[in-house]
């Protein structure tokens, strides 16, 4: 498990958040849990708050408010991992936090 990696969620509000995004960093790796963020494809989005991401062709809103701890064991595999968008990933979680 990395930071950014993306998982499909294969729980019950699929339809609603269809991946998680992994944001725990891996010095936080002997827990148990991870902090995800699910995307979404609702578009109702504040800018700085819910940067889109396109997965699989479809463009996904990260749904920072809905930002949780998750068991590590319900992540399964990751299916790839966001590196590349970490600016706009930590921006969005610093304008949650600090709100800028």
């Amino acid at each position: 498990m990395a930071q950014f990696d993306l998982y499909r969620n294969s729980r019950e509000n699929v339809s609603v958040f269809p991946y998680l995004l992994d944001v725990t960093h891996e010095i936080n790796s002997i827990s148990k849990l991870r902090v995800v963020i699910p995307l979404c494809n609702d578009s109702h989005t504040i800018a700085h708050l819910n940067p889109i991401f396109e997965i699989d062709g479809e463009k996904l809103y990260m749904s920072t408010m809905d930002i949780a701890g998750v068991p590590a064991t319900m992540l399964g595999e990751a299916i790839d991992n966001l590196e590349d968008k970490r600016t706009e990933i930590v921006d969005a979680l610093d304008f949650l936090v600090n709100g800028f």
